[in-house]
């Protein structure tokens, strides 16, 4: 922000009230480059913009909690890599992902915090096999939103629309190179949970995942 940024006003405020007051701060870069001062400075929590509903009200949840109760662990984004591990070891999720090279980069990722991943090189063939599988199969879709066929937007809708509980309620991320408002704004009406840019950085998928999959 121009005049004092972020950094600086937390800084001050910290000064006034000697930590009472929960800071959640956001950012639209890579939060590496901050995250050490923003935690001397006294931040409760950091988002990553583009800003979505679930992740914003499940960080504010953790940051109240810890106010609340001060023995309460603190929230995911201190101790990300390990919470993240630990929420997502063994879940099982269905990659929509029409590259094949793209499909095998994805699937390592996963397998690197040991979760399972099954492949449709389409959103036609996505749609398939969630109607085909047992409810609760899988925890979570990877959605790439330009696919041949049927796109990760209209695969979503018809997820959306089948006749059972797993198919409003299981997480479904969209993956796409354009992050612009307007391309999230259609991630999210078609009943996407977030929108993420590809190239994918591990560590936001990563938490992302894990917040979703603990709201869900």
């Amino acid at each position: 922000m121009p005049g004092m940024n972020g950094l600086e006003l937390i800084g001050a405020l910290r000064a006034y009230d000697q930590g009472e007051t929960p800071v959640i701060m956001l950012t639209g870069y890579n939060w590496d480059i901050i995250e050490e001062e923003a935690w001397a400075k006294g931040v409760n929590g950091i988002l990553a913009k583009p800003l979505f509903p679930d992740l914003l009200l499940r960080e504010i949840s953790a940051v109240l909690g810890k106010k609340n109760d001060p023995e309460a662990k603190a929230p995911m984004a201190k101790g990300k890599e390990a919470s993240a591990g630990a929420a997502l070891a063994g879940r099982r999720v269905l990659m929509a992902e029409d590259v094949e090279q793209n499909a095998e980069i994805l699937a390592d990722l996963l397998e690197m915090d040991d979760i399972l991943s099954e492949h449709a090189e389409n959103g036609q063939r996505a749609v398939e096999m969630f109607a085909k599988s047992e409810p609760g199969y899988y925890d979570m879709i990877l959605m790439d939103v330009r696919m041949p066929i049927m796109d990760g937007l209209e695969a979503t809708r018809a997820i959306r629309a089948l006749e059972r509980d797993d198919a409003k309620a299981i997480p479904i991320i969209a993956m796409a190179a354009n992050v612009f408002d307007e391309d999230v704004e259609r991630s999210l009406q078609a009943g996407m949970n977030a929108h993420l840019s590809k190239p994918v950085e591990p560590e936001r998928l990563y938490e992302t995942m894990a917040l979703l999959i603990q709201r869900s």
